[in-house]
């Protein structure tokens, strides 16, 4: 039986009595799901004269696209840039905690690491559908080695590395591979950098400037050669300056190539990114702003000491610091709690926030025709939300795959 088929004899879910995020508004509609996608209703009326065989009331709630981490370093003690024989089941840990904070698909991310960890690491972390077991692995976020010693931050000095005469090559020998990589951060004024931007993009991975202490003109170039993100923007690089603003000022940049979106990362945990900078980054380039948490294995823990491959981390309160030093070391912010300071520090509105943690990861990633959106025929990836932006239920491919315990029967 021909797929089209059996999705058509699937039972046909209507939520009704909710508010659901589409087209960058919240409108008064019922959201039908059939075979994990989004049905057209009016195709089911009038083409197929069905009518929905299951009807959930959502209680006046905000259905929005299930959220999209880019940059998350682990959490819940796992730690994805530590090797071992069984990464799985530490992807698949986390995988399932953060379903709780309306995540629905996520690129794990590596820190600068050995070239053995790598090794060992990629091959153990394949691109996975998400559903009851957790949410779904877009692919792999490599944040390093190839970076600034200057703005290493968090990133060990010891295992940094610059690009050989075969640029492109000695990446590849670096990683092992690119088989389940996303997205790669680099510095742009690294030499040969260029190059291997080219060759990333051709590929269809993501390139991301940061860790970095690039002019604008050098990220002007970056961008030309094929980059399309930032990482954790205003953090890891030069500060803004009116002669030159550095990478910052790609935000408003009129060099870049015609039709081409930049979208910068931030982090609204409240400690990384001061309220007014979130509001200058969000009112000069909004349709750019992806919402990350860089959330460090930390997260969910409390304080103490912990790891971020191969640093100590020490977590005071609501702050990670690199152990004995004042060096911010990711956040311990889940991505629920980043949408919900987003909303509060910018004023932005709550469409803007939702979207800024579903469609523009979408976007960025090249998946906005199925994820990050609740247009007809998108995944049926969604959160369940009340009006101050809690979590209430988390859904993929139309299957409920988290509830608050309030929420429940």
């Amino acid at each position: 039986m021909r797929g089209g088929q059996v999705a058509a004899r699937a039972p046909v879910i209507q939520f009704t009595n909710c508010r659901i995020l589409r087209g960058g508004a919240l409108l008064r509609e019922d959201l039908w799901v059939r075979g994990g996608r989004i049905l057209d209703p009016e195709k089911l009326f009038f083409e197929e004269r069905r009518v929905a065989d299951e009807q959930r009331d959502c209680g006046g709630c905000i259905l929005a696209p299930g959220f999209i981490d880019v940059q998350i370093n682990g959490g819940f003690g796992v730690d994805f840039s530590q090797a071992s024989e069984d990464v799985g089941s530490g992807v698949a840990l986390v995988a399932r905690r953060i379903l709780s904070h309306g995540v629905t698909s996520f690129c794990p991310t590596l820190v600068t690491s050995p070239l053995e960890v790598y090794h060992k690491v990629l091959p153990q972390i394949p691109v996975k559908s998400g559903g009851p077991h957790g949410a779904g692995v877009l692919g792999v976020h490599l944040e390093g080695p190839f970076i600034s010693r200057e703005k290493r931050g968090a990133h060990p000095e010891a295992h940094l590395r610059s690009f050989e005469a075969d640029a492109f090559q000695d990446m590849l020998a670096t990683y092992g591979g690119l088989d389940n990589v996303r997205i790669v951060t680099l510095a742009p004024e690294l030499g040969h950098s260029h190059e291997v931007i080219r060759e990333l993009t051709a590929l269809g991975i993501c390139v991301s400037l940061g860790h970095s202490v690039a002019d604008l003109g050098t990220a002007e170039e970056a961008v030309q050669s094929g980059a399309t993100f930032i990482t954790h923007l205003f953090n890891a690089m030069l500060p803004f300056h009116h002669r030159d603003p550095g990478i910052v000022g790609l935000l408003t940049s009129d060099r870049l190539p015609a039709g081409r979106r930049i979208f910068y990362g931030m982090i609204a945990d409240g400690i990384h990114t001061n309220p007014a900078a979130l509001r200058i980054a969000h009112r000069a380039h909004p349709k750019g702003l992806v919402l990350v948490t860089d959330a460090v294995p930390a997260l969910g823990l409390g304080n103490g000491r912990h790891t971020l491959g191969q640093q100590e981390v020490e977590v005071d309160g609501l702050t990670a610091y690199v152990a004995g030093t004042n060096t911010l070391s990711g956040s311990i912010a889940p991505m629920d709690t980043c949408v919900r300071h987003f909303l509060q520090a910018t004023g932005c509105s709550v469409e803007s926030a939702l979207e800024a943690a579903s469609l523009h990861p979408a976007q960025l990633l090249g998946l906005e025709k199925c994820k990050g959106t609740l247009d007809f025929g998108a995944d049926a990836d969604f959160v369940v939300l009340d009006d101050s932006l809690h979590v209430r239920a988390t859904y993929i491919s139309g299957e409920l795959v988290w509830q608050a315990e309030e929420a429940r029967p």
